[in-house]
């Protein structure tokens, strides 16, 4: 069994001493399991005093977002480029960004672009609407999403990346996918995949699965075929229940051994 990615996205969420407190308390409680990776995701304000509190060897760090020019007059803007030493990691193509800030499907493939540019490992996020999914076009929207989102990478780029499978009706809404649908999407992205990179690229590279993860649905997620890991909101935001959840990510892979 491969490693388990477990991400937490704080999304607007915890301030500066907030986001301190919780990270202290979940290096003092988290175990440290060789086939487990924690990341989490704060506040873009908070990042550079966490990157010097946080023991990486335990906690990696992420950013939710950023842009994907260098540098430039772009008020507002974080470039890929200054979060290089402060993050392994950057969320991208979040639906929040697609759907509540319309973000593009050009914004998200340069972002990945830059993500890698920079040496930072995107994670690509992907997932129906409820419209798509009422339309049976769930496979049609992954297959767009996938093919646009990785359109200029390449194969020597690939390994770094990780997808994200986040159906836009199951975040933040309480509403979870059903394990058999998810695992028909997981092996939709795989196959999509398989065409773009090869074989190899399909079965190595880390696909998640997000969408209203609770501690007591953690384990059957887990448990699908073709999941590496969870992308988690509201459950990241609570220290007892996201140790849960990673020591549930420890167990499923001891399952599986």
């Amino acid at each position: 069994m491969g490693k388990k990615l477990i991400v937490g996205n704080w999304k607007m969420h915890l301030t500066m001493q907030e986001a301190s407190l919780y990270l202290h308390k979940l290096m003092k409680m988290i175990s440290s399991h060789r086939d487990v990776e924690t990341v989490v995701a704060p506040t873009i304000l908070t990042l550079q005093s966490l990157s010097l509190q946080v023991n990486r060897r335990l906690i990696k760090l992420a950013a939710q977002n950023c842009y994907w020019r260098d540098y430039g007059n772009y008020t507002g803007e974080v470039p890929a480029a200054h979060l290089r030493g402060l993050v392994d990691y950057v969320i991208v193509g979040h639906s929040e960004r697609r759907y509540v800030f319309q973000e593009r499907d050009r914004d998200i493939r340069l972002k990945v672009q830059a993500a890698l540019r920079n040496h930072l490992q995107p994670i690509l996020c992907i997932g129906e609407t409820l419209q798509e999914k009422t339309l049976g076009e769930t496979a049609d929207a992954l297959h767009d999403q996938l093919l646009s989102g990785l359109a200029n990478v390449t194969a020597d780029e690939f390994d770094r990346i990780v997808i994200a499978y986040e159906p836009v009706w199951a975040i933040g809404t309480g509403e979870s996918a059903n394990p058999a649908d998810v695992r028909r999407a997981i092996k939709t992205i795989r196959r999509q995949i398989q065409q773009l990179f090869g074989k190899k690229a399909s079965t190595e590279v880390r696909i998640l699965y997000g969408g209203s993860i609770t501690v007591e649905k953690a384990s059957d997620y887990l448990r699908i075929d073709g999941i590496d890991g969870l992308l988690i909101g509201g459950a990241s935001l609570d220290a007892y229940q996201f140790i849960d959840i990673i020591e549930k990510a420890h167990n499923s892979n001891r399952e599986g051994k």
